[in-house]
């Protein structure tokens, strides 16, 4: 039953997930989502929704801010450990992205470090643009942070080797047309065997990403290439940082 599973439910339910993503780098991650704040300029009783919240990290952040705050994620074990952080404006709930969730309820939305492009079918990316779409109100705000595919290409180290609190990681990248390919091989002496998962995330241009996004009334209105909010380059960005408007129906109707 579990082999039937996709990949990133598998992955995501793993302790080793988080011990490899999210317990390192934490610096990093938090100076953008303040520079981000600084950026957007919310106002004080902003309603906010994480998708792909994970453990919970990046909303806890958020809502640190005063902000009210609502993390979803597939990942039962990742929320059970999120709810011990709520409080009285920060919320999580088990939720797949592909599913519609709260209508019109937020004014700001955000997908953070690469947590989209795991589907098989372009349909069901788009499905998640749909719940991003329904759950802002006319005029929110959706940021996605999305690693830039070219960048990626040129500067794809094939093996890597990373230790974290006792653990050793053995990772393989590769990538083909359509997806970036991560073989990752995890060794821990509390293990009677390595344990193997593989990632499998989708090649999506700006382009892509203009298209999926236009399809549900979002407007592309800025595009940064980097956690410093430098400008995007398709050769020498790391990152893509789309800010996507929700267009007013009127406002929508009127420009056709």
């Amino acid at each position: 039953m579990t082999d039937q599973l996709p990949w990133f439910k598998k992955w995501f339910e793993s302790p080793y997930y988080e011990n490899l993503y999210f317990k390192r780098d934490n610096e990093e991650a938090d100076s953008f989502i303040d520079k981000l704040i600084n950026h957007l300029k919310p106002s004080p009783s902003a309603m906010m929704l994480d998708i792909g919240c994970g453990t919970g990290r990046h909303s806890v952040q958020l809502a640190s801010k005063a902000f009210d705050v609502t993390g979803i994620d597939i990942s039962e074990n990742s929320i059970l450990q999120a709810k011990k952080k709520e409080n009285d404006h920060l919320h999580f709930f088990v939720h797949d992205m592909r599913l519609p969730f709260w209508i019109n309820y937020f004014d700001y939305a955000f997908n953070f470090f690469t947590s989209f492009g795991y589907f098989k079918t372009r349909r069901e990316h788009g499905n998640a643009i749909r719940t991003v779409a329904q759950s802002l109100k006319p005029g929110g705000i959706f940021v996605i942070d999305y690693l830039n595919v070219h960048y990626e290409e040129d500067h794809l180290v094939p093996e890597s080797e990373i230790k974290i609190n006792g653990v050793n990681y053995f990772i393989r990248k590769c990538f083909d047309e359509t997806h970036f390919y991560k073989n990752i091989l995890v060794e821990d002496h509390k293990l009677k065997a390595p344990l193997q998962f593989v990632e499998k995330v989708a090649k999506f241009s700006l382009v892509d990403f203009v298209d999926m996004l236009s399809s549900r009334e979002m407007r592309v209105q800025e595009v940064f290439g980097d956690y410093n909010f430098d400008d995007y380059d398709i050769k020498k960005s790391p990152r893509m940082i789309i800010i996507a408007k929700k267009m007013n129906p009127v406002m929508s109707a009127s420009t056709l």
